[in-house]
């Protein structure tokens, strides 16, 4: 049985008929067009899904669509509507990622611990992004931007 579910996705209110065991990573990416939250795993291990609720990094291969109800939800493609942000540019000048395929969830773990820490050490970046998987660039040149960019 399909419920209808109101949240804000993008700064946008957005209704949608969800049924109960729908996951969000489905909804975002199969029913909404979003391309920034992937499925790599889908177990919550590689990050690849992440998004942000309510201000906080989360899995969203891990998370039913009937949960963010109400909820607001923000994507990689939330965070670039105004272009690019200066963590962003910095990932840039280090040339922080490769294949691209972590850099969302590494993108929104690391907003989100800037939000909370504006000077992290490099073993609070460490542990911000432990739940992203890299297999191209390795961790050095993401944490070596996020480093720059509060110095």
């Amino acid at each position: 049985m399909k419920k209808e579910i109101s949240f804000l996705l993008n700064g946008e209110r957005r209704t949608i008929e969800v049924s109960p065991s729908e996951i969000l990573l489905e909804v975002l990416r199969d029913r909404l067009g979003l391309n920034s939250p992937k499925c790599g795993c889908d177990r919550g291990d590689c990050g690849t899904c992440s998004v942000m609720i309510n201000g906080k990094t989360v899995r969203s291969c891990l998370i039913l669509a009937i949960e963010v109800e109400d909820q607001e939800v923000v994507t990689l493609e939330g965070m670039m509507q105004s272009g690019l942000t200066p963590l962003q540019e910095s990932f840039l000048k280090h040339n922080s990622f490769q294949c691209g395929f972590c850099a969302p969830g590494v993108i929104l773990s690391t907003t989100e611990l800037l939000a909370k820490n504006p000077h992290p050490d490099k073993e609070e970046i460490q542990e911000a992004i432990a739940g992203n998987l890299c297999r191209c660039t390795g961790y050095s040149p993401i944490i070596d931007a996020v480093i720059d960019l509060v110095k």
